[in-house]
């Protein structure tokens, strides 16, 4: 290791998450399995190593993002099935066919290349069909498919495994939307037989709905967030969960302020007695937000340092006027430090955020380091 910033990621957090979402649904009257999403490498806490973990922790199957997601995961060893949710129609397929993933149709173009595909490599794919019940992003639309879905319900060398589809407001719990979509979602569900789409197994829960309604479990849930420790804001849960990521660095520099000046890119932040600053080697280009100048804070000597001037590509600089502050201290940007801590969720609140965007633009040039 030669850069000072990282990232301290525990597996068995996750792994005790993983526990802690399934004795959760081991309370209602039928237990859904688990599709762990690990989409955008894990939600930044590195694919290749939280996916067989799930694995090994009982995961039913995987979900990513796309083809290439995909195949990092495969090649990190992950033998159970994988999920890409993603729109595929223009994607090249062959990693399909290879890696043994298993595509999400969302649109017909989708399913129109997916079986050409499929009728090349003489296989019989298993897929998932996604149902648009509201949200107006991917899927077939829930009020047109007695025009869409005959195409599909006639390709040969497609098989509908699982019927699903996402809410748009599982965590705005005043929103009618949600059970406007779970109505929808389960008339289509009784309606697909007779556009020749056979399939029982249906799945639209993501950690928000999960937590709020039963009723959307179906038959297999999806948890993202959860499986990382942290609840969807602004809903509240009673799990026993375990924050799997923390963010750490140390001190290069003390600097010395005198009344009337300023630091960082603007001057911005002018003091008006003699203060002290330290320079934090992480910066934006690490996936911290400009927003937190004046507004965030990180963790020095177990007390708060609040974030001053600006948040700079490889550099954030903080308040530690009073604070004894040496070079080489070590810097808590998101975790613990004695009896102070920083969830990422507080974070993203104050910055008018939502924690998976911090999560998601933790850097690629900061080590992850895995227990």
């Amino acid at each position: 290791m030669t850069r000072p910033t990282v990232a301290r990621v525990d597996l068995e957090a996750i792994r005790s998450n993983f526990r802690a979402i399934s004795a959760f649904l081991a309370s209602g009257t039928a237990v859904p399995g688990i599709i762990a999403v690990v989409k955008a490498n894990a939600y930044g806490h590195g694919a290749a190593e939280v996916g067989p973990a799930l694995e090994e922790a009982g995961a039913a199957m995987l979900a990513c993002a796309d083809i290439e997601e995909g195949i990092v995961l495969r090649r990190a060893g992950v033998r159970i099935p994988i999920l890409v949710f993603g729109a595929l129609g223009i994607s090249d397929l062959d990693g399909v066919f290879q890696h043994y993933l298993t595509p999400t149709i969302s649109t017909p173009s989708a399913a129109r290349a997916l079986q050409a595909s499929a009728a090349k490599h003489g296989a019989i794919l298993q897929c998932h069909l996604k149902i648009d019940t509201g949200m107006n992003r991917l899927g077939f639309r829930h009020d047109n498919l007695a025009r869409t879905l005959p195409e599909v319900a006639a390709s040969r060398n497609l098989s509908i495994d699982a019927v699903c589809t996402h809410f748009a407001t599982a965590d705005e719990p005043e929103s009618p939307a949600f059970a406007e979509q779970r109505a929808r979602f389960e008339a289509v569900c009784a309606t697909l037989g007779s556009l020749g789409i056979t399939t029982r197994t249906r799945h639209a829960a993501n950690s928000a709905a999960l937590l709020r309604d039963e009723r959307v479990w179906y038959d297999f849930v999806r948890p993202g967030l959860l499986l990382y420790g942290i609840v969807p804001p602004p809903l509240a849960a009673r799990l026993p969960l375990r924050p799997a990521l923390s963010l750490h660095s140390r001190i290069v520099h003390v600097k010395g302020l005198r009344p009337g000046e300023g630091t960082g890119y603007g001057l911005k932040t002018v003091v008006d007695r003699p203060s002290t600053i330290a320079v934090v080697p992480a910066g934006y280009a690490d996936g911290l937000d400009r927003r937190l100048a004046g507004r965030g804070s990180m963790l020095v000597r177990g007390r708060r340092a609040p974030v001053v001037g600006s948040v700079c590509m490889d550099m954030t600089t903080i308040y530690v006027t009073g604070t004894d502050v040496a070079r080489g201290d070590e810097v808590v940007i998101v975790g613990e430090q004695g009896a102070e801590s920083l969830g990422v969720r507080e974070i993203a609140a104050s910055i008018g955020t939502i924690p998976y965007e911090l999560l998601c633009r933790v850097g690629s040039r900061i080590e992850r380091v895995y227990s």
